[in-house]
């Protein structure tokens, strides 16, 4: 049966779905005969396959349904979709309140019947093709098509309104990063070479979320398949409700032509009940199947598990260079710059380009002057406003691992010997010219291992080891992050290298400074191997180690005990900073900086309050309690307010001012 070339496929398929309507609506008419003794009207011949295939005759052959199963699935669609249906199953069945199809009266009605048909095991069960409903019996209990196999019989292409609920579907990408491009090819190959066997499930493993549905998107445009996104949180975990996804999607996939991308990304291992449900579905669901995943996971049935790594630093250019359009030739080549420190996915630039745009836009910055104005270089040697869009898309997961620290210190809140100073001027300069080192001169290619810029920042508490790396973030404009190792190491085995993993992987995109604080309690001298607990400990520290060389960003110790830490450790970090308790004279300098020019003083005496043996952070707690004291008195900070602070402070040291630091104060 050929179609006129002038007939849409849409008015093709109406026409085709009519026909094989009135067919069975004649079968019918011929069984309401029969039951009343008449001649029959004459039956239709089944109708050959369209050219194009009709809607019909794409889900006969996609599920090779059986003449039999055709006509019982028509029957059930007719009742929706015509008004005579309805009425002549009343007669057919001689019971006018039975105005539905049975498997009763499909058998009596309809030729080539056979009873394997109406199994939970047949297709038009298996697949949801028809719902059964209540009944005395099976064979009289209510047939409905599925809603879904009615809107597609009709010409409708869309996902089950239930699936759609739970699922996104993801466009393809207008291209992709020549990388990236290479794993859609060998995700698309792999489905080609399985065709007549069993799919492979496809993992891919990789921080980037956006990157991964980006080239799971990609191979399935080339493999003719739409692709639709399931997170993790949606997945039901009531096994009914989990076996009943798997069915409709089985089916919808099957006819729409679509693959599933399961991210477990964000999957917490204590939430086993997903857990198990993800495994299921990986288990039990047909057709083209991805789960996006941050590491491997062992799987039963035959896996090709890809590696998603971030657009390389060339294509990271490009991708920028297109994202900016024009724009981008007036930043003078600071893109080397940018790449240097944010690795960031297609996606993530993607959205951080327009987000500049926008704001450019937003400030009415389209002429020349005001342009050239927004973009051209800073002393940072980055547009601020493109540099500070980049840090903000770097931190959304870092957020929910650590505590973001506001940077406000500058270099004259920092009272330290020149040696130490010297020192975090070196820090800061190895990570802003890392880029050119690395990557312009050549060193990272002689191996990745020692390329992370690792400090360790050791004195007594107080002396100013996170005023300096406020300093360093202030000074690079980065974010700091400030991690309690106390916190993230676990005495259960593995966690602790997992909670790490997290930090480190997080930080990636933006190269922030991490502040790994209390470093004590990881990192004490490297014990003798009694028992499984002393060697993962050991293999703890290693860990955290390696992160902190291959990290891009600044990786930052802090420890009140030096002399704890082993030195085969010590010789692994890049730079040590000793923080020296301050003398007389560096706390007469802290004290001179300690309040603010807006706070009002009176009869203050430097000399004598340097010769309180505090180190900065308690003087700066003293200076800070003393103003509150002099605000609520309406006065000026005084040395007898100082005093009153310095005591307080001191007993919650569990120590005693003695007189020689207090002598003259008021």
């Amino acid at each position: 049966m050929s179609a006129p070339a002038t007939l849409t496929w849409a008015e093709i398929n109406q026409q085709t779905l009519v026909a094989d309507l009135a067919r069975v609506c004649a079968l019918l008419e011929a069984r309401v005969a029969q039951l009343r003794g008449e001649a029959p009207p004459p039956i239709p011949a089944p109708r050959p396959e369209s050219d194009p295939p009709s809607a019909l005759d794409m889900l006969c052959h996609t599920f090779g349904l059986s003449p039999f199963e055709r006509d019982t699935l028509l029957l059930c669609a007719g009742v929706e979709l015509d008004g005579r249906f309805a009425h002549l199953c009343a007669e057919a069945q001689g019971n006018p309140a039975c105005t539905y199809p049975t498997f009763s009266l499909a058998l009596a009605a309809l030729p080539g019947a056979h009873w394997d048909a109406v199994a939970p095991t047949g297709t038009l069960r298996r697949w949801r093709l028809i719902e059964l409903g209540a009944g005395s019996a099976l064979i009289v209990s209510p047939l409905r098509a599925s809603e879904q196999v009615v809107h597609y019989l009709t010409g409708m292409r869309e996902l089950d309104e239930r699936l759609l609920r739970m699922v996104d579907l993801v466009a393809p990408p207008a291209s992709l990063a020549p990388s990236h491009d290479a794993l859609a090819d060998r995700l698309a190959t792999a489905w080609s070479r399985a065709v007549g066997g069993p799919l492979p499930r496809i993992q891919l493993c990789g921080e980037s979320a956006e990157d991964k549905r980006a080239i799971a998107a990609s191979a399935c445009r080339q493999s003719g398949l739409r692709l639709h996104a399931l997170g993790a949180e949606r997945l039901p975990v009531a096994p009914a409700d989990l076996d009943s996804l798997i069915a409709i999607w089985d089916r919808d996939a099957a006819l729409l032509g679509s693959a599933l991308l399961l991210e477990l990304d964000d999957l917490d291992g204590s939430d086993s009940e997903r857990a198990r449900a993800a495994t299921r579905l990986i288990d039990l669901l047909g057709g083209p199947l991805l789960i996006s995943v941050r590491e491997r996971r062992p799987m039963r049935q035959t896996t090709l598990a890809l590696d998603v790594q971030k657009p390389r630093p060339d294509e990271q250019r490009v991708l920028w260079r297109d994202t900016l359009g024009p724009h981008a030739e007036r930043l003078n080549g600071q893109i080397e710059v940018l790449v240097g420190q944010f690795n960031m996915g297609m996606g993530a630039i993607q959205a951080a380009g327009d987000e500049v745009l926008r704001r450019i836009e937003l400030d009415n910055q389209a002429s020349d002057l005001a342009l050239a104005s927004a973009l051209s270089p800073q002393p940072s040697a980055l547009p601020a406003t493109l540099w500070d869009v980049c840090r903000l898309h770097a931190r959304a997961r870092l957020d929910d691992l650590a505590q973001r620290i506001e940077s406000t210190a500058v270099w004259d809140d920092l009272v330290l010997p020149d040696g130490q100073r010297q020192v975090l001027r070196d820090i800061a300069a190895h990570v802003r010219q890392r880029s050119r080192v690395y990557e312009q001169w050549g060193f990272a290619g002689k191996g990745a291992r020692g390329l992370g810029i690792s400090a360790l920042f050791a004195g007594a508490s107080g002396t100013g080891k996170t005023t300096a790396a406020e300093v360093l973030a202030g000074e690079l404009r980065l974010d700091l992050y400030k991690i309690d190792l106390s916190a993230v190491v676990s005495k259960y085995i593995g966690e602790t290298e997992k909670n790490l993993r997290r930090i480190f992987d997080a930080a990636e995109a933006g190269g922030a400074i991490l502040l790994f604080d209390e470093a004590d309690a990881l990192f004490g001298k490297r014990s003798e191997v009694k028992d499984s607990h002393d060697r993962y400990a050991n293999i703890e520290v290693s860990y955290l180690l390696q992160r902190m060389e291959s990290y891009r960003g600044l990786a930052i110790l802090t420890t009140n005990m030096k002399s704890a830490l082993d030195q085969a450790f010590l010789r692994r970090i890049r730079f040590v900073v000793q923080f020296p308790f301050p003398d007389a004279t560096q706390r007469a300098e802290i004290w001179r900086r300690i309040f603010p020019a807006a706070t009002p003083t009176e009869g203050l005496d430097v000399g004598r309050l340097a010769r309180l043996n505090a180190p900065g952070g308690n003087i700066r707690n003293i200076a800070l309690n003393a103003a509150f004291l002099a605000a609520d008195e309406g006065s000026p900070v005084r040395m007898a307010h100082l005093l009153h602070a310095a005591r307080v402070e001191y007993a919650k040291q569990e120590k005693t001012l003695t007189d020689a630091e207090v002598a003259g104060w008021v």
